[in-house]
């Protein structure tokens, strides 16, 4: 294959990638892309490992066909398919020094040889497989470049597609044009924003200052990629016999793996980028079957033109994002005349709805946040020490953002590493992540002696009813009452709940998720008169 080609096509299939994974992070209308969450999502080395450590099943087996890959044609993965790795290419091209080569006119991000980090990369690596195999997966959800990834795209880059949204609406509605709507802000989280923060600037400073450094040293991906591919079938190299130790091909390795002197290609850190072949003026720099000995001296007629035809060929459509509808914000609910004093008793916190209890959750989960940016009803935000520190940033279900709505199976159907499993509306409507909790002494039908009723109105199941009650001064009142055995969890009580600082009524977690028996349907009564009604 002409060599000049491998490059145009390795930047149309990352741009691909690169835009449908963010498009999943970033999709606020719900245009669909979602649907095919699992196809995208299927090659993601860490999400894709976990998921089929837990399922063994051929169908999670992603991470298979990427050692496969890469045994045949070396780190391709990261060049390609890895969306932290092409943000970074990205950073690189947009933010790096430039230097114009010597007879030439073009600038183009000048990179040198490095030696190989190898205590570092090798040391970070065994200390990820350590924790792992210690119980927690802290280091696995910081290091983790899809997880990285996507905190990135979640707490930087969601709420000002937001912000832009919302303002384009402002804007919209001054024209005199109501076609968009307004999108409520995401939930703060300061720990996974200043994680995600932090992230960006590393990796960004790392690409631009040295490239793929952060691949090639702190990622636990790269690393083992690296170690499959020093036994590549095809793999870049340097014919000896037609470089002349130029530096055209180091001066664009942003791998920083070409070494000019010993004419050497350190192929366990090379990512496959292509941008040595097409950048050598000799073509000197093959990309060859390691079988293959002797090579004929490469012809160096002039290519350009064929380069210049295919990349006429070449164009990548632009993906519009299409209107959709999004659950409008609560009310606000007032706040009850006294302070209530006693605090909630919540033993246990909540994980999504298929995640089946919190121990299989903690072990599984990557702290990805493509469930938080997906959840329509924004209740997932990332947890701080609910599940302990060593499983921090893992999202928790939280009520004082929303409640968990009844057919609702988003958050289930998007996971990459299988940490919630996907569920139907029907088995979603019986799975008992916590049971709703009563404090009568909170109640503002004990303390301010008025009806309410705002939980039993946002029940989905009838969990919670209202009974009749005669407060002390003999006022005919009524006021909730639980049947647990029915309580799905879902939060709508918590989260109407008007009372302040402590609810009337929450939601205890189920360490180990249930199943909540069917409500009893009750039937229209008949009329039995054989009267004529009026």
């Amino acid at each position: 294959m002409n060599p000049f080609v491998l490059k145009p096509l390795r930047v149309c299939v990352a741009f691909a990638f690169f835009t449908a994974t963010a498009l999943l992070f970033l999709d606020i209308r719900d245009t669909g892309v979602r649907l095919v969450a699992d196809k995208l999502l299927f090659l993601q080395f860490v999400p894709s490992l976990l998921k089929f450590m837990n399922h063994a099943a051929v169908g999670t087996a992603g991470f298979m066909v990427v050692l496969g890959l890469t045994l045949i044609f070396g780190r391709i993965y990261c060049s390609t398919i890895c969306p932290l790795g092409i943000f970074q290419d990205v950073i690189s091209r947009v933010f790096s020094k430039k230097r114009a080569p010597a007879g030439k006119t073009t600038k183009s991000p000048a990179f040198k040889y490095s030696p190989p980090r190898n205590i570092l990369r090798y040391g970070i690596f065994l200390a990820t497989l350590l924790f792992f195999a210690a119980g927690t997966t802290l280091m696995l959800n910081l290091l983790d470049p899809f997880s990285s990834f996507g905190r990135m795209m979640t707490h930087l880059f969601h709420p000002v597609v937001i912000f832009l949204n919302n303002l384009s609406v402002s804007l919209a509605e001054i024209l005199g044009n109501h076609a968009l709507f307004r999108v409520r802000l995401p939930a703060a989280a300061p720990l996974s924003l200043g994680i995600a923060l932090a992230s960006v600037m590393l990796i960004g400073w790392m690409s631009v200052r040295h490239g793929r450094l952060y691949c090639n040293t702190l990622c636990p991906v790269g690393t083992l990629l690296g170690l499959v591919s020093k036994f590549s079938i095809v793999r870049v190299g340097i014919h000896t016999g037609a470089c002349r130790s130029c530096g055209a091909c180091r001066r664009v390795c942003k791998a920083g793996c070409i070494d000019v002197k010993t004419k050497q290609v350190d192929v366990s850190r090379c990512v496959t980028c292509f941008n040595c072949l097409s950048a050598c003026p000799d073509q000197a720099i093959v990309y060859r079957s390691r079988f293959r000995k002797n090579l004929p001296r490469p012809s160096h007629k002039k290519t350009a033109q064929n380069r210049r035809n295919f990349m006429l060929t070449l164009a990548a459509g632009s993906l519009g994002i299409a209107a959709g509808g999004v659950n409008a914000a609560p009310n606000s609910p007032p706040i009850q005349a006294r302070p209530t004093t006693i605090a909630e008793n919540k033993t246990c916190p909540l994980s999504p709805p298929g995640s089946r209890g919190i121990k299989r959750y903690t072990s599984i989960c990557t702290a990805c946040h493509l469930c938080v940016s997906a959840c329509p009803s924004g209740l997932l935000t990332p947890s701080v020490s609910a599940f302990g520190l060593s499983n921090m940033m893992q999202p928790r279900m939280n009520f004082n953002r929303g409640h968990c709505n009844f057919d609702c199976t988003v958050c289930s159907n998007i996971c990459p590493s299988g940490a919630i499993l996907p569920l139907t509306i029907a088995q979603k409507q019986q799975t008992q992540v916590g049971v709703a909790k009563f404090i009568k002494e909170n109640c503002v039908v004990y303390t301010d002696n008025t009806n309410c009723g705002a939980c039993s109105e946002h029940c989905p199941t009838k969990a919670v009813t209202m009974v009749p009650y005669i407060n002390a001064a003999g006022r005919n009142l009524v006021i909730p009452k639980m049947n647990e055995a029915i309580c799905v969890g879902c939060g709508g009580c918590e989260h109407a709940c008007p009372t302040r600082p402590y609810k009337a009524i929450y939601v205890d977690g189920n360490l180990v998720h249930r199943t909540a028996e069917k409500p009893q349907e009750k039937k229209l009564e008949q009329e039995t008169s054989q009267d004529f009604p009026f």
